[in-house]
């Protein structure tokens, strides 16, 4: 009997130096966030609208299978409407250059758009003027116009679990790629990669921290509370799924290389260190 394996591939800092392109031979390969930045996945999942809207615009979803959060494909005739919120186009479009991230409409029917009313910023501008201005990043509009091919699929619109009223639970990317997989492939295994969920020093463990959208390298780490609960659901759900959890040690020398005291008991997971992925038949 042949096992159908999917590999989730997280973005901790473990997986550094580790060629992916081996695994293809043995099945699809499920990335989250800026991980097609150095490697095409075959399928790719984010749920921040600031990198989802990166992904959109490199092509990604014109060339893979993508998963986003909140993604809802707008006609475009309203998108003028949308944008300019009853505002006269001409001091609208002064600030739009400012405060706008968006592709090429090129002939785009549809599009998805994401963050605060211009108006409110505009608004905002006028009152706190060039002070407010230094933090305009943090009020982005953000569109992407859908392109032909356009792959892109909303999360909420995934089959929901029994008992779940939408197939997006608002889980972190790692999670929600892996049910992502769970619901295209039904595999009977799926291998953790790059999911660290600790860290091994008092930063933040990421191999994209310091670049956009991303925090700083000198954050403290992100606490693995909810990556905890999520995967556990996860392997709660599909029991019959054996979930390999792979170190790059696995000797227990620190956070990231010992087992996950939450996850103790769990009969479906498997500790496995690299050389598990070398030794695949």
């Amino acid at each position: 009997m042949v096992l159908k394996r999917v590999f989730c591939i997280g973005n901790g800092e473990s997986r550094k130096g580790f060629d992916l392109s081996k695994l293809r031979q043995f099945g699809n390969i499920y990335g989250c966030n800026a991980l097609y930045r150095d490697f095409m996945p075959d399928v790719l999942t984010a749920v921040d609208h600031g990198i989802m809207h990166e992904i959109y615009h490199a092509g990604v979803a014109q060339k893979i299978p993508c998963y986003f959060r909140d993604w809802t494909k707008v006609p475009a005739m309203t998108y003028e409407p949308m944008i300019y919120g009853g505002m006269e186009k001409l001091e609208a479009d002064n600030h739009l250059k400012e405060i706008l991230v968006s592709n090429e409409r090129n002939n785009a029917q549809e599009y998805v758009m994401h963050g605060a009313k211009l108006s409110g910023i505009v608004d905002m501008i006028k009152r706190n003027g060039e002070k407010y201005k230094k933090n305009i990043n943090n009020a982005q509009i953000k569109v992407s116009w859908i392109q032909d091919p356009d792959y892109s699929h909303s999360i909420a619109d995934l089959e929901p679990y029994p008992g779940q009223v939408t197939g997006d639970f608002g889980w972190a990317c790692g999670a929600s790629s892996a049910y992502v997989s769970v619901l295209r492939e039904k595999p009977d295994e799926i291998y953790m990669i790059g999911h660290d969920i600790n860290s091994t020093d008092n930063h933040v463990n990421n191999l994209y921290k310091s670049t956009k959208h991303y925090v700083a390298k000198e954050n403290g780490p992100t606490p693995g509370v909810n990556w905890i609960r999520q995967w556990r659901t996860l392997m709660d759900w599909y029991p019959n799924i054996k979930f390999y959890k792979i170190n790059r040690f696995n000797d227990g020398r620190d956070k990231v290389n010992g087992p996950i005291s939450e996850w103790d008991g769990k009969q479906n997971l498997i500790y496995a260190d690299y050389s598990t992925l070398d030794n695949l038949a």
